[in-house]
């Protein structure tokens, strides 16, 4: 946990200002989340594009 604390530090100061407010806003509702044990209601990127790419499937019939 203390490298990725240190890998989040470094890159926070390194990426544009607007990125790093982001990064952090999405970090707090993510935290707030675990605290309520909401985790569950996320969507991943890896499983929303699953779903955008079977919509975007043509249909075969």
């Amino acid at each position: 946990m203390d490298a990725l604390v240190r890998g989040l530090d470094i890159k926070l100061r390194q990426w544009q200002l607007n990125i790093a407010h982001q990064v952090r806003q999405y970090l707090v509702e993510i935290i707030e989340l675990a605290d309520q044990d909401a985790l569950g209601i996320l969507r991943s990127k890896a499983v929303e594009q699953e779903v955008l790419d079977l919509i975007d499937e043509p249909k075969t019939r």
